[in-house]
């Protein structure tokens, strides 16, 4: 049972225990039911986990737990995120994470909170670069992930279709960096160091960070002011409490 699931079991047990009159239990579980709310996902971890026992990742647990705390009851989607994003920017009052807030993404989406911040850098087998510039004179392919920011990221800073290479998600960059069918990979620091381990032993060369953007939990860009207030007060919470630094270190911890 999910920890959503037993919050709403719980409050109908003890208004079972308090004996009340059956149309006042009726009326409460009328007005309490906690709504559903799809939430779209990928497996990026350890930032997103779609299957894995120790749970949904570092913005994936939030993102849950925020939902849980605001009263709600999550129901996790998942798809190509590239499709993903379109079908959340959409529809209405969906959620998901992580986003990235990019210029290009900023008007088609409801930003409802950050969740962390992640750096970004280059990684090779081959050269170490200092710079964007660098990266752009030393690497003739460039892998990124499919839909996410970092190809954004790199249009942005001048480099030329040729040289960006959108790949799946996950270890495929990676594996087509051990089989030097990319010259570098683009991607976020705790993202790479974690999926890096699982695939080869060789060293990895990474850049310093060269681009920092906060990952959100984002909304439709039809979304109920309601449903923002709430998730949005829930995850500021989590934030003072500590809750969202304990999960940022328990999932790196294991890297």
């Amino acid at each position: 049972m999910s920890q959503i699931t037993r919050v709403a079991h719980t409050r109908s047990q003890a208004l079972a225990r308090l004996c009340l009159p059956a149309c006042l239990l009726l009326s409460y579980h009328a007005w309490a039911a906690p709504l559903p709310i799809d939430l779209f996902i990928i497996d990026a971890p350890p930032l997103t986990l779609v299957d894995d026992a120790k749970g949904h990742g570092i913005l994936g647990d939030a993102a849950l737990m925020a939902i849980a705390k605001a009263g709600y009851v999550a129901h996790i989607q998942v798809l190509p995120w590239a499709r993903s994003q379109k079908y959340v920017s959409e529809k209405q009052d969906l959620l998901i994470a992580p986003l990235s807030r990019t210029p290009e993404r900023e008007d088609h989406f409801t930003w409802i909170a950050p969740i962390m911040s992640m750096d970004r850098a280059f990684f090779s087998l081959e050269h170490r670069v200092s710079s964007f510039a660098e990266a752009k004179r030393l690497y003739h392919v460039i892998g990124v992930g499919l839909g996410s920011a970092q190809e954004e990221i790199l249009r942005a800073q001048g480099f030329s279709d040729k040289q960006i290479h959108p790949l799946t998600i996950g270890e495929n960059p990676a594996q087509m960096l051990l089989k030097g069918r990319i010259d570098a990979w683009f991607n976020g620091v705790p993202e790479s160091q974690y999926i890096w381990p699982k695939v080869s032993s060789r060293k990895l060369l990474m850049s310093p960070a060269l681009s920092t953007v906060d990952l959100y939990l984002a909304c439709s860009k039809q979304c109920s002011a309601e449903q923002v207030h709430d998730l949005r007060q829930a995850i500021e919470a989590l934030r003072r409490d500590g809750t969202l630094s304990r999960i940022q270190k328990d999932y790196l911890s294991q890297q």
